[in-house]
């Protein structure tokens, strides 16, 4: 009875999740990219929707750029790897790519909840998925058109078969043929998506997996290696996904945009003059874990307060440790790459938020027994809830206002520019955007295809000649041509050309 009334009560924490994430989607972003990654992430979804990988590039690359998609060999497509764009791309198909994300956010909140209960209690499980929901770092990701979301569900999916397999007490109802396909078919997708994430989450599996041979367990190597097989098989698929769009299966596209985004210390790795070092690599990660002490919980410098309780309460139950070492083994491998992340949180580090909510869940619930158990059991008991509602009414009235009220129209991007050119008097054609930044233009061009199917190509403003050039194109062809500049929101100029004397005037 208490199971099944706490399996609804996950339900319900679900339902919360997938629609605080539709609703933030919808008022924080307006349902579209803003970052250069979300855009190059919508770019490669969209032409999937259509049934391609990549698309010839323009004639002039440089007037039709789109934020870290590259260019080579006439060829065209996004930087990042093929698995999130791929499940993206089922949003896109229904002009809602959003959606995915928060439906993610709802199957991730589950999984949380169930890894909770398997590994300690129906509570336990019920406070970890709630911090879910009410955690500003997962709404963020949840509404945003990031692959992290999508990297979590991977994560936790790993860690469930995982813990079937090797830990805890399989459901016999599901053949271990059965959980080894999806342990491993988790892993690699995760490997298709984020693979250096990849490498972390599987990390402590593969330590586990030693100590398996060590002890000579020959079941348990075989399943291990068994599922192996089936994750680098299909991880393999990367080097196949580069070759066949950049000609070399060991190039990937993040070089490509900028030679030196390459994980890894020295010349060469990063943008400044020696390249990337441990002490640089040390102040990013310093600096990530500080803005983390906040946007885990929105509990300014608490949002580790039950931690330290947590980790002792689960010293004894090694169902937890496989999710407790995906975090610091994501610290320790991301001092390896030059830059980190803030914007919306510490979001390098955000696949181990399952063993984050759950050491801090335990370390609630094993204060609350504590309190329990004291002769005079109601003062401690009421203290701990007073605090607890303190931290969450703080986080909710306070702190995500503040925090996602930031995120509001960033970078200047919103729906409300794009609506100033739907109008029945703008005919199809060409918009040349002139400005120095990347945000207004990149703003623009999700009224191009293959954003938008309105006939409108956007262009970036790349000098005099090749403008005109570009423009002289489009006019051969009967499309009309616009000029629009950022400092002049309200007004779009149509380029008039007089054929008989080669004038060419706005």
């Amino acid at each position: 009875m208490i199971t099944r009334r706490a399996n609804r009560l996950a339900l319900l924490l679900v339902l919360v999740a997938v629609g605080v994430s539709a609703v933030l989607s919808n008022i924080i972003f307006d349902r579209i990219p803003h970052l250069e990654d979300e855009f190059a992430l919508l770019w490669q979804a969209e032409i999937m929707a259509d049934g391609q990988v990549s698309l010839p590039s323009p004639d002039v690359p440089a007037s039709f750029m789109i934020p870290f998609v590259v260019d080579i060999n006439g060829v065209r497509f996004g930087k990042y790897p093929p698995g999130w764009p791929a499940a993206l791309s089922l949003g896109a198909r229904l002009d809602e790519p959003w959606l995915v994300q928060a439906l993610l956010s709802g199957f991730c909140v589950w999984l949380i909840y169930r890894l909770g209960q398997k590994t300690m209690t129906s509570r336990a499980g019920l406070l970890a998925a709630g911090l879910c929901v009410l955690s500003p770092i997962f709404l963020m990701q949840s509404s945003t058109l990031l692959a992290h979301m999508f990297a979590l569900l991977l994560t936790l999916g790993f860690l469930h078969t995982w813990l079937d397999l090797f830990i805890l007490q399989p459901d016999e109802r599901v053949p271990k043929g059965v959980l080894i396909a999806a342990g491993g078919g988790t892993l690699g997708l995760l490997a298709l998506t984020r693979p250096w994430t990849a490498i972390a989450v599987a990390l402590p599996a593969f330590i586990h997996g030693v100590i398996l041979l060590v002890r000579r367990s020959r079941a348990g190597w075989r399943s291990v290696l068994m599922l192996g097989a089936v994750a680098g098989g299909i991880a393999v698929l990367l080097f196949l996904w580069q070759a066949v769009l950049s000609g070399d299966p060991f190039q990937d596209g993040y070089s490509l945009w900028w030679a030196y985004d390459r994980l890894g210390f020295g010349e060469g790795h990063g943008p400044l003059a020696g390249g990337h070092t441990l002490g640089a690599g040390w102040a990013n990660t310093r600096f990530s874990l500080t803005i983390g002490l906040h946007d885990l919980y929105g509990w300014p410098y608490l949002s580790w307060l039950f931690l330290p309780v947590g980790l002792w309460a689960l010293r004894k139950k090694p169902g937890t440790w496989l999710a407790l070492a995906v975090f610091p083994v994501l610290v320790l491998l991301y001092l390896a790459y030059w830059t980190g992340a803030w914007l919306l949180g510490p979001r390098y580090y955000f696949e181990g938020l399952p063993g984050l909510v759950l050491a801090t869940a335990a370390g609630v619930d094993w204060l609350f027994e504590k309190a329990k158990r004291r002769p005079r059991p109601l003062p401690g008991k009421l203290g701990l809830m007073i605090l607890l509602i303190m931290l969450v009414v703080g986080n909710v009235a306070f702190y995500l206002p503040q925090r996602l009220g930031g995120l509001v129209d960033l970078y200047g991007i919103s729906n409300e520019t794009l609506e100033r050119f739907h109008t029945p008097d703008l005919e199809s054609g060409l918009i040349i955007v002139h400005t120095p930044r990347w945000m207004p233009y990149a703003n623009l061009s999700l009224l191009s295809y293959p954003f938008s199917e309105s006939g409108m190509d956007v262009a970036l403003n790349q000098g005099r000649d090749v403008d005109e050039a570009l423009a002289l194109a489009y006019d051969e062809n009967g499309l009309f041509v616009y000029h629009y500049y950022v400092d002049q929101p309200n007004v779009l100029y149509m380029q008039v050309f007089d054929h008989e004397t080669g004038d060419r005037t706005k």
